[in-house]
């Protein structure tokens, strides 16, 4: 993470990274079918729109869970991403798509924020105003008060993003097995700094084979997107729950043993 606005003034953020030659076959139909003519394009409306490999599907889930809510966030067209300031990240090799959700126009919306921003819409869009809570390194608890409105929403958050980050989080949230993931798990570990990714989607096979997707936001502030899994290429975007015991992601390594849930 890095030094973020708290307040009029700045301080270094101390409270906020061999199958058988017919799977083969299968993968890489799977990866002709998914990969855009144009890099630069997504043509996928949503993160439920995203298609499986064979033999997988995604698990009945309602329509107002945050799992439903999650599948139903839109994508851009363009797949770049942007910082908070309008200029191109970088590493433009990170993304397979980008979340169609603002990032602001400060240096806040890091990895960590993004995933309590993605915490927050939805619990505001399902009117569960008194659940918006997040904590700081101190434990402090941070509430969303009235107005209940997305203007004040985006207020509120701004200055959860100053005080709150990457270690606090890590502490609000609760430990969880992985073979039991869900969508709105969290991958993080808390530090100075630290990271933290979102499990966007789940989907399993008969055998009980679990696959998932990951979105994250990173520093500088940028657009949330949806990651590549750079150790698969033909099961990618998708992650697979077994196999090493580290998930690594394109810019960060996280160990199995921390993913955690609200």
């Amino acid at each position: 993470m890095r030094s973020k606005t708290r307040l009029t003034f700045l301080l270094l953020i101390c409270v906020s990274c061999n199958s058988s030659s017919s799977d083969a076959d299968v993968h890489t139909a799977f990866q002709i079918a998914i990969a855009p003519k144009n890099n630069h394009i997504n043509p996928y409306v949503s993160i439920g729109s995203i298609p499986l490999p064979a033999g997988f599907k995604r698990s009945p889930i309602e329509s107002n869970s945050f799992a439903g809510w999650l599948q139903q966030l839109k994508l851009k067209k363009d797949k770049t991403v942007y910082l908070y300031n309008g200029q191109e990240k970088a590493n433009q090799g990170a993304q397979f798509a980008v979340l169609d959700i603002s990032t602001g126009s400060r240096d806040l919306q890091q990895c960590a924020d993004a995933v309590m921003r993605l915490r927050a819409e939805y619990l505001f869009a399902e009117n569960k105003f008194d659940q918006i809570i997040f904590t700081d390194n101190e434990g402090k608890r941070y509430h969303f008060n009235e107005p209940y409105t997305a203007s004040h929403l985006h207020t509120y958050l701004q200055t959860v993003f100053g005080m709150c980050g990457s270690a606090s989080l890590a502490k609000q949230l609760h430990r969880v097995d992985i073979k039991e993931m869900q969508p709105g798990d969290v991958l993080i570990r808390g530090g100075f700094p630290g990271h933290a990714v979102m499990v966007m989607d789940v989907a399993g096979n008969e055998s009980g084979k679990k696959i998932f997707l990951l979105a994250q936001s990173y520093m500088p502030a940028q657009d949330i997107h949806l990651l590549i899994n750079p150790s698969d290429e033909k099961l990618s975007p998708w992650y697979n729950i077994d196999g090493a015991a580290a998930i690594d992601t394109p810019e960060y390594v996280f160990s199995k043993k921390e993913l955690k849930r609200w």
